[in-house]
C-alpha cells in the first residue's frame, strides 16, 4: 500500500505542476498515461465499470463546477482563473493507491483560493480523527464542522472509502455526520479520506457523459483527498510524492498560506 500511494501520490504532483492556461485536459490525461506507462503502473480509472459504462480516461479531471469524475477531453481548454481537481487512482503490484488534489489554473479570485483552502484544510481535520478505536463519525463531524464554518457546503452523494486491493472496499467515510457514531476504526486499516466541497449548494447533476457530476448552481467546487493507514496515535498518510521524506514537510510546502 505505502509503495502503490507513493506512486499514485508522484504521479499527481507531476501532473498538478504541468496545469497552465491554454492546456486542454485529454493533454493532462494522455501525460497521466505516459507517466504511468514509464513508472509501469496501471491506471485503476480508465476501465474502470459502472453497469454498463466503462470509464474511459487514464485519470479523473473535473473543472470548476465539476465535482468528480469529470473526464480528459480535447474541447476541455483551461484557462486563467479556472480551478481543476486531478484524481489519480493507480494499481501497482495489486494494491491500490488513491489520492486528488484541486489546483488552481493561474491566478484565482480570493474566493475561490479560500475555498481550496478550507477543503485541504477540513482534509487534514478528518485525518486527526482517524486513529485506532475512534469512528467513523469523528472523522466525518470533524470535515463537515470545518467546512461549514466557513459557509460552504458539503458534498452528500460521493462519500470517502476503505482502500486495498479493490478501489472501492469498506467502510464507507462520509464527509457528514456525528462522532461517535460508525464503524470503529482499527490499526492498520487503509482508508482514502476525500472532501468534495461546493462553493454555495451542495446538491448536483450528472452530465450527459453519465459520469461527471456537476454542481447544480455552476458555482466552484473542490476535492482533496488521500490514503492513510490507522495508527494509534496519529494516522500515517502514505500518498506522498518522491521527493518527500515525511508527510510535515509536504504538507508545508502544498498547504496555502
Amino acid at each position: 500500500m505505502r509503495r502503490a500511494s507513493r506512486s499514485a501520490a508522484t504521479v499527481l504532483d507531476r501532473l498538478c505542476s504541468m496545469v497552465k492556461p491554454g492546456m486542454n485536459t485529454l493533454e493532462l490525461d494522455e501525460a497521466g498515461g505516459e507517466l504511468m506507462a514509464t513508472m509501469k503502473i496501471k491506471s485503476a480509472c480508465k476501465g474502470y465499470r459502472s453497469g454498463h459504462r466503462v470509464f474511459p480516461s487514464f485519470t479523473c479531471l473535473s473543472v470548476n463546477d465539476e465535482v468528480v469524475h469529470g473526464i480528459g477531453v480535447e474541447g476541455r481548454v483551461l484557462k486563467e482563473g479556472d480551478i481543476i481537481s486531478v484524481d489519480v487512482c493507480i494499481r501497482e503490484d495489486g494494491f491500490i493507491g488513491d489520492n486528488c488534489r484541486t489546483v488552481p489554473v493561474g491566478k484565482v479570485s480570493p474566493e475561490v483560493a479560500n475555498l481550496l483552502r478550507v477543503t485541504e484544510e477540513s482534509l487534514f481535520r478528518g485525518i486527526e480523527k482517524a486513529v485506532n478505536k475512534n469512528r467513523v463519525g469523528d472523522v466525518s463531524e470533524a470535515v463537515q464542522n470545518h467546512v461549514e464554518k466557513a459557509g460552504f457546503a458539503v458534498i452528500t452523494n460521493f462519500v470517502g472509502h476503505g482502500v486495498g486491493r479493490s478501489l472501492h472496499e469498506d467502510p464507507q467515510i462520509p464527509n457528514f455526520g456525528k462522532r461517535g457514531t460508525g464503524m470503529k476504526f482499527r490499526k492498520g486499516m487503509a482508508i482514502c479520506i476525500e472532501p468534495m466541497v461546493n462553493m454555495k449548494s451542495a446538491q448536483i447533476r450528472m452530465a450527459e457523459d453519465g459520469w461527471t457530476a456537476l454542481s447544480v448552481d455552476g458555482l466552484p467546487s473542490a476535492h482533496f483527498e488521500h490514503t492513510i493507514l490507522v495508527d494509534d496515535e496519529k494516522a500515517e498518510i502514505i500518498t506522498i510524492p518522491d521527493g518527500y521524506e515525511k508527510a510535515e514537510r509536504f504538507f508545508a510546502e502544498v498547504l496555502p498560506s
